[in-house]
Formats: structure tokens, C-alpha cells, sequence
């Protein structure tokens, strides 16, 4: 279709010009266009709203929601960046990381692991993390609708990462294999799932996707959370906590449940702190 070229051939022009740009200035240029955006975004921003009013009634919406579009604006811009951001994990630096601890032990022992995290702060920067310090990371992704920006996409990640792997059947087989060889795969959770299991998610019930518990039962992997978190412009703190005990009732439903609430518990801990650094427009809960 004409639209999904014009979209296409968009997305390749922002792209080189964002490169072209210092990483602070593209920074501030995608958030500035993001915020503009923003105020366009017709049912995503309504959607946005909804959610933001029902599950943070306290939280400013409207500044919220601005912030909100100009933080992903600059996850957009930085795209071209993050490569050079991989070396500047120092003190002063872009990339503060905590916990590094974790990622040296895992580096040393080896997996299978899976790392949980969200769609919070820039999450393309988790598998830079990972790889400085000794993790090749597999990363689970929802392709793009537009076919051309897709491969854009996983054509800028592809030198932070082990592998990129698809939604979906094919993709699940993917996972068994790289966790039964004893390797390290990354997942973003906060997403709903029309077909997965109700847990709850600031205090209501969302469809959540149980594929990480499941596997980490089944393969009795490291289940390791992490976050990134903007500090602000183009600086980022990322969290890697220790693996998280993995509940064994003998009943496996019943696991698989408490670890899911277990993950969305800390999902929501991390959007409570920097709530304009999440996703709102995702449909998490059903209206």
C-alpha cells in the first residue's frame, strides 16, 4: 500500500537524520516531534488517558501524557545511538548500570536465564548492558506492522544482540532451543495477551502472558529482572536485580500464576516511580 511505503520510506529518513545528529540533539529533536505527536494521536492518546486516569488517579494526566509522547519520542531518535552508547557505561557516563554484579555472575556460570522487563526508560539499552559485560542476549520482539520498518529496526539492534526473535509459534520454538543449549533470553511482559492467564496488575485483573514462567519452570531458568530508566535527556540507569526464586507447590498452574503476579508486582513498582516513562496507550486492560 501507498501509506505503508510513505511510512517506510519516513521512518529511513528520520533515521539517517537522527544519526546524523549529536545523541543529545536527536534526543531533544524526538522528544520535541514526539510531543507534537502527541497532541495528534487521536484514539492512541484517549487510550492513553483512559488508562492513566483509572490506574493512577493522583498522577497530573496531562503533563503525564506529554512527558509520555516526548520520552518515546526519544527512544525513537536515540535508535541510530544506542551502538555508541555501548561504551560509556562509566562513572559520569550515559549508561549508569546497578547490579552489574548479577551480569558478571551469569557471564561466569552461564544460563539458561530469562530476563523480564517492560516497556520502560529506553529498553533497547538491556542488551547493551548485557553484552559489555559478558551476556549475548536473545531477544524476544513483536515484529513492526510495517514490514520495511521492521527491518529497519532489527537491522539497528542487530550487533547488541545474540539473536532476535519473533512473536509467535515459530519464534517459541526458537526459545526452547536457545534455553535448553543453556543460553539467555530477554522478554518484555508488560503486553496484554488475549489468551493468557489473569493476574493482577495494579490492583485489576489484565490478560498477562504466561510464556515466562512457564519456561523458566520448565527449564528451571534464572528468572533475572531488569529496568532502564531515563535520568534524564540521554542518560539511563539500568537496574539488574538478582534471579527471582522460582515457586515450586508441586502444582505447576499454580506456579506459573504466582510467578506471573510476581513479575507484574514489579512491573508496577517500576511504573509507579517514573510513570511517564511507560507505555500508555497499550490496551493492558480490558475497558
Amino acid at each position: 500500500m501507498l501509506s505503508d511505503r510513505f511510512a517506510a520510506a519516513a521512518a529511513h529518513v528520520f533515521y539517517r537524520l537522527f544519526g546524523l545528529l549529536p545523541v543529545d540533539a536527536a534526543s531533544a529533536l524526538g522528544g520535541g516531534l514526539g510531543r507534537l505527536v502527541g497532541r495528534f494521536a487521536g484514539g492512541a492518546a484517549r487510550q492513553a488517558r483512559r488508562n492513566l486516569t483509572r490506574t493512577l488517579p493522583d498522577a497530573p494526566a496531562a503533563a503525564t501524557l506529554s512527558e509520555m509522547w516526548a520520552h518515546l519520542g526519544r527512544c525513537i531518535a536515540e535508535l541510530p545511538h544506542l551502538d555508541r552508547m555501548a561504551f560509556t557505561d562509566q562513572p559520569g557516563g550515559r549508561i549508569e548500570v546497578v547490579g552489574s554484579e548479577t551480569l558478571h555472575a551469569l557471564a561466569a556460570d552461564g544460563g539458561p536465564a530469562l530476563f523480564m522487563t517492560g516497556h520502560i526508560g529506553n529498553w533497547e539499552i538491556l542488551p547493551i548492558v548485557a553484552q559489555r559485560h559478558g551476556v549475548d542476549m536473545h531477544l524476544v520482539y513483536r515484529a513492526a506492522n510495517n514490514a520495511a520498518v521492521d527491518r529497519l529496526i532489527r537491522r539497528s539492534r542487530e550487533s547488541r544482540v545474540a539473536g532476535q526473535i519473533p512473536k509467535g509459534a515459530g519464534g517459541a520454538r526458537q526459545i526452547l532451543s536457545v534455553l535448553s543449549k543453556g543460553g539467555v533470553v530477554g522478554m518484555l511482559v508488560d503486553q496484554k495477551m488475549n489468551d493468557g492467564i489473569a493476574a493482577p496488575f495494579f490492583g485489576r485483573e489484565a490478560m498477562t502472558a504466561p510464556a515466562l514462567a512457564q519456561l523458566a519452570l520448565r527449564f528451571k531458568a534464572k528468572v533475572i529482572p531488569a529496568v532502564c530508566e531515563r535520568l534524564g535527556g540521554a542518560h539511563f540507569r539500568v537496574t539488574v536485580m538478582p534471579p527471582m526464586p522460582l515457586p515450586d507447590s508441586g502444582d505447576r498452574a499454580a506456579d506459573v500464576l504466582t510467578l506471573t503476579t510476581q513479575c507484574n508486582a514489579l512491573l508496577e513498582q517500576w511504573i509507579r516511580a517514573r510513570p511517564p516513562q511507560w507505555l500508555w496507550p497499550h490496551r493492558r486492560w480490558p475497558d
